[in-house]
């Protein structure tokens, strides 16, 4: 995939605005504050194709990027304290609604900070993606903020508390600096030609 090519397509607030899922679809899904935004942009290398918002938890919709012959699909980050209870009810609508629909996920990457232990609505996320049987791996953000020699504990600390949910691979990552850019990439390739091979 030439990531160089992908181009932002729409941002759809309700469930019944969703476009027809005609291709696989990589789906990124996290809190408000864990660097979406900024790893799709360094994941495309590109610096303003996903918009960093300045204040958490205001992005209530799905955005779709187009990547070539796939869909990167953004869903509305989680757990911003000062959301009201109907943007939280939208919120889940939306996300429901998007998983219940017959998409072609062939995979989701889970984001979440390396620095700190899974959040309580992380934690509820993980449990909604094996509840569903969605496949997925953890991407762990801002890996510059360790240390080199924290790097591999570090790792092996969320490949042990992501495994019970069925994840399928822990990636370190940064949007700083690139760190464990390649490895994701490669992790999405693979997935996406399996998806190919089964006449998705």
């Amino acid at each position: 995939m030439n990531y160089n090519n992908c181009e932002f397509l729409a941002s759809y607030g309700l469930s019944r605005q969703l476009p027809d899922s005609d291709r696989p679809e990589i789906v990124f899904s996290g809190r408000s504050n864990v660097g979406k935004s900024s790893l799709i942009n360094k994941l495309c290398n590109r610096k303003n194709l996903a918009r960093v918002s300045s204040t958490p938890g205001k992005t209530a919709t799905i955005n779709f990027y187009k990547a070539d012959t796939a869909y990167f699909v953004d869903l509305p980050g989680y757990g911003y304290a000062k959301v009201s209870n109907a943007d939280r009810a939208r919120w889940d609508e939306l996300i429901n609604s998007y998983f219940e629909a017959d998409r072609a996920v062939c995979l989701l990457i889970q984001l979440l900070d390396c620095r700190h232990a899974p959040s309580a609505d992380d934690v509820q996320m993980l449990e909604y993606l094996h509840y569903h049987g969605i496949p997925f791996v953890a991407a762990l953000t801002k890996a510059d903020k360790l240390k080199k020699s924290q790097l591999a504990a570090c790792q092996s600390e969320f490949e042990e508390i992501c495994a019970p949910y069925g994840c399928l691979g822990v990636y370190l990552t940064s949007a700083e600096n690139g760190y464990g850019m390649d490895a994701l990439r490669a992790c999405l390739e693979d997935h996406l030609h399996g998806e190919e091979e089964h006449g998705v």
